[in-house]
């Protein structure tokens, strides 16, 4: 039996074995840096034969896409989703230090996670952070206090983390002057956010009332659509109204 767990055999073996390996590869890789993670160090680490890592990982570079899975898990767990946060610019910017502090904390782990496009993407910790982010920009979205487009949004995000992390990692210990990632992280603000939510009463007929007396400016509609648009507008802000005073009435 012990055979079979080593090699991976049997279905709860092979995934015990699978995480030793992933963790052995993890640890080796946080201690010396990548060049450390050779396929005969990490079996050796974990306790297994050569040949169980390629048949679990196919080679290498499958290894070291495992590993950057688990990373994502682990930045995952440290992660914190709160659904009504007091301030939601505020709860933006803890989602950023928290994701700088985790690439200041693992710099090999994180240069292996982001230093390489799309590398661990596809695992569901990396789904499940990604809902995370967009939750709180959809959030700030609600509330009127986004700038640009959710997506353009999340793109920001992550630009700019992953940009001052990899920034700070590069640059000699005497250089690394904290006022960058402060930098970094307001100016990711300034471009996502308004200083003042653009629409103070959140809600489809604020938002509705705000584009439609913004309507007349825009050039990049023809005639007919912003017609058509503004009876749009017309409708939901009424409609707005109407569930208010229905909500208030008798």
């Amino acid at each position: 039996m012990q055979d079979e767990v080593e090699s991976g055999t049997t279905t709860d073996g092979r995934e015990v074995t699978r995480q030793r390996v992933v963790e052995a590869a993890a640890d080796l890789l946080a201690k010396a840096g990548r060049d450390a993670v050779t396929t005969r160090a990490v079996a050796a680490a974990a306790g297994v034969q050569a040949p169980v890592i390629y048949r679990l990982f196919g080679d290498k570079d499958g290894l070291l896409e495992a590993v950057a899975e688990h990373g994502y898990a682990t930045f995952l767990a440290a992660k914190h989703a709160d659904a009504h946060p007091r301030d939601p610019v505020d709860d933006l910017r803890a989602g950023w230090d928290l994701a700088v502090e985790f690439g200041l904390a693992n710099p090999s782990l994180y240069a292996l996670m982001y230093g390489e496009p799309r590398r661990g993407t596809t695992s569901a910790a990396f789904q499940a952070g990604m809902r995370i982010l967009l939750g709180r920009i959809h959030r700030l979205a609600a509330g009127g206090w986004l700038r640009v487009g959710e997506g353009l949004a999340a793109s920001i995000v992550h630009a700019t983390a992953r940009g001052a992390v990899l920034t700070w990692l590069s640059l000699p210990d005497d250089q690394r002057d904290p006022a960058l990632l402060t930098a970094m992280r307001e100016s990711m603000v300034g471009a996502v956010t308004y200083e003042k939510p653009a629409v103070r009463d959140a809600g489809p007929a604020s938002a509705a009332r705000t584009l439609r007396a913004l309507l007349p400016e825009q050039t990049t509609l023809s005639s007919a659509e912003q017609h058509l648009l503004g009876e749009w507008l017309d409708r939901l802000a009424a409609g707005g109204d109407a569930a208010g005073d229905a909500a208030g009435g008798d």
